[in-house]
């Protein structure tokens, strides 16, 4: 078995739980941005600790940073803070598992976006497995409540929510791997948590400076909720060590694609943990769009 495939397995069990602790958190009366910022500033202390020690017991030393990583990294960075804030928000809107599912469209979006940034190729088999996930997202899209012309029922702020979190997290595991593999010099290890290290203090610094200056007093109620947010925190570090290593070992349309077995783990969380059903058109919309990532990882 290849390295990557047991690192993504924990990431993405890592990912479940942490989205699991950020609904909660949710319910504990933060905002979405205070929700998102738990997260990081929990998190990237104790990244930057991990990254320190490494370098100095590998005896690799400090990173020497490259102008072309900069690009990457803050792409990268921006776009999987707007990205957790959109799966954040969309919990409002729609259940657990199809929220997660909803995200999971990174796996169909990042193939596109690796082949127009990172110039990755795209098979026919990939082609197809798009088109069906399509019919699953149109699915999905459709809300089992909903009244009204089909239009009406399919664009709605859940559906925008749920594309533009897969497909910004698509563009952040793109700029990762790019920001990772520019480091050139150092081990697999050494090169993910560096890249790590330095993004999670851009992004703790970046949502510091918004929350002082839009929400303010947000800060003050992550801090207090610190026995969740603390624990967001870690399985976020841990998720991101892991996702950083396997974006470096794998493009990343194939590590986000074995990623969605957090979709299993979603199912699981969301009639466990919230007691949440899910209706017929919501299951087969998962059935499309799982179908569609199987036959990416399979064949394409």
């Amino acid at each position: 078995m290849e390295l990557w495939i047991p690192i993504t397995l924990a990431a993405a069990t890592a990912q479940a739980l942490r989205f699991m602790l950020q609904k909660h958190l949710r319910g504990m009366q933060l905002s979405t941005a205070g929700a998102t910022f738990a997260r990081f500033i929990y998190s990237s202390p104790l990244v930057m600790v991990i990254a320190v020690t490494y370098a100095r017991t590998s005896a690799q030393g400090a990173p020497l940073v490259p102008a072309a990583f900069w690009p990457y990294a803050i792409a990268g960075g921006a776009s999987q803070i707007l990205a957790t804030m959109c799966v954040v928000a969309l919990f409002s809107h729609r259940n657990f598992a199809v929220g997660i599912t909803f995200k999971k469209t990174e796996v169909l979006l990042s193939a596109l976006v690796g082949f127009v940034i990172l110039g990755d190729v795209i098979t026919l088999w990939a082609i197809c497995a798009m088109l069906i996930g399509l019919i699953g997202v149109i699915l999905l899209s459709d809300p089992p409540d909903a009244v009204g012309a089909w239009h009406t029922r399919i664009f709605n702020r859940a559906t925008a929510l749920g594309l533009g979190a897969g497909l910004l997290f698509g563009v952040s595991g793109n700029g990762y791997r790019g920001a990772s593999l520019s480091l050139g010099a150092g081990d697999v290890f050494y090169r993910a948590i560096v890249t790590l290290a330095i993004v999670t203090a851009l992004q703790t610094a970046a949502m510091a400076l918004w929350l002082v200056w839009r929400e303010r007093g947000e800060i003050s109620r992550v801090l207090r909720a610190w026995r969740v947010a603390g624990l967001v925190g870690l399985t976020s570090m841990v998720g991101s060590i892991c996702w950083f290593n396997a974006y470096t070992l794998q493009t990343a349309a194939y590590v986000n694609a074995l990623g969605q077995v957090e979709l299993l783990l979603s199912l699981a969380i969301g009639a466990f943990a919230f007691g949440e059903k899910i209706s017929k058109r919501e299951w087969q919309g998962i059935v499309f769009l799982g179908a569609s990532i199987l036959l990416l990882v399979v064949l394409a």
